[in-house]
Formats: C-alpha cells, sequence, structure tokens
C-alpha cells in the first residue's frame, strides 16, 4: 500500500488551511475544508492527472467551505461533498459568510452526510471520520490510521484550541471531543488543523495550555 501524498495549502484571507490527499497508486484524491483561492488545488488536481472523489468537509464555517464550488464545479464526474448533518443550517446559510462580512455563492446539497465512525476508501487507504462537536455541532475530523495523521478542522490546533462563542459552540462538547477522540490517539499523531503548524498528540499533551 503507497503512503498517501498529503499537501497544505495555506489560502484565503484568513489563513486557512486547505489539504489535498491521494493515493499514489490509483491518483484518486480528496480536498478537505478547501477554503478561498482553490483554483490553486484544482490546478494541482489536473498537473497530477487526479481523481477527486471527495470533498471533505469538517464543519460549515465560511473560511472552511469557500472552495467547494470552485472544486465542486470544475472536475466530471463531480466528486462528493460529505459533511456532518447538524452542519446543514449553518451550511445553508452559506457558512454565516455575510456576518463576518464575507459573500458566497450558494452552495450545492451535500452528497455524504457523514456520520461518526463513518469510513471512506480512497484508492487503498482508508479514511475515518470521527464526530467531534464543541467548535459547531456537526464538527468532525478525519484519521488516516495507517498514516498516523488527524486533520482536526478547528477543534484543536498547535497550543490552541477551537472557539466555542460563536452560534452552535458548547465548551463541554469540545473539551469532551479533544479528551475522547484526540488524546487518546497514539502520541506520535499528527494533528493537521484548519489554522497554524502542526502538532503531534504527545506534544498537545505535554504543552497546551487549555487542555
Amino acid at each position: 500500500m503507497s503512503p498517501l501524498e498529503i499537501r497544505l495549502y495555506v489560502l484565503g484571507p484568513l489563513g486557512n488551511n486547505s489539504y489535498l490527499i491521494w493515493d499514489p497508486s490509483t491518483l484518486e484524491a480528496a480536498a478537505i475544508d478547501p477554503s478561498f483561492e482553490s483554483e490553486l488545488i484544482v490546478q494541482v488536481i489536473q498537473e497530477n492527472q487526479l481523481t477527486l472523489r471527495y470533498i471533505l468537509l469538517t464543519h460549515a464555517h465560511f473560511d472552511h467551505i469557500a472552495g467547494v464550488n470552485v472544486l465542486h464545479n470544475a472536475f466530471s464526474p463531480r466528486p462528493q461533498i460529505g459533511i456532518h448533518s447538524l452542519e446543514l443550517p449553518l451550511w445553508k446559510r452559506n457558512g454565516a459568510a455575510s456576518e463576518f462580512g464575507f459573500s458566497l455563492p450558494q452552495l450545492p446539497d451535500p452528497d455524504l452526510l457523514i456520520v461518526n465512525d463513518q469510513e471512506l476508501e480512497l484508492g487503498s487507504a482508508l479514511i475515518r471520520a470521527r464526530f467531534t462537536p464543541g467548535h459547531t455541532p456537526g464538527h468532525i475530523v478525519y484519521n488516516l490510521p495507517a498514516s498516523g495523521v488527524v486533520f482536526t478542522g478547528d477543534l484543536i490546533f498547535f497550543r490552541g484550541i477551537g472557539r466555542t462563542d460563536m452560534l452552535g459552540g458548547n465548551s463541554a462538547d469540545l473539551f469532551r471531543s479533544i479528551d475522547e477522540k484526540i488524546l487518546t490517539l497514539p502520541p506520535a499523531t499528527r494533528l493537521l488543523s484548519g489554522h497554524g503548524p502542526e502538532t503531534t498528540v504527545a506534544d498537545e499533551i505535554a504543552n497546551n495550555p487549555f487542555i
């Protein structure tokens, strides 16, 4: 089994970490949390002759979904959009973009309503979704068990944690999600978040002042 290729792109005015992952043997790819300026990701997909199978979203805040239309409309067949059902109210409000002075086009309906422990195949690799509410009601993280990587969205950051002061946020849920779904992973697991540098479970247990 070939290790997945993982590419990070820091995009948009909020410095979002958007990711493109693919199986080098099958060239099947998934984009995670595509933000503004996702035309760059389209270019990389085309240059590497990849097949974009999924657009996977940790949650529906506008800065994590701003590139969905760009990616969804660029390819045929269109990639499947995956998000938790509890994010649909925020999704239908275009991620609350207008409340922060941004504008997004109308979003397509998601194809996959992701549930806890759902497994998605990407070539020879397995992506496992974990339900991690707190930052938003339907926040999820995506675990690549064979690669020792978790895409954590806005749940936990390098030396930080996600905000819970916006609509739908819940600090008790957030801490529970971190305790049960992140800190129980192998210490060397890489945490690739929605903003800022990557870290590991061990580093955050030792150094994150919030947990």
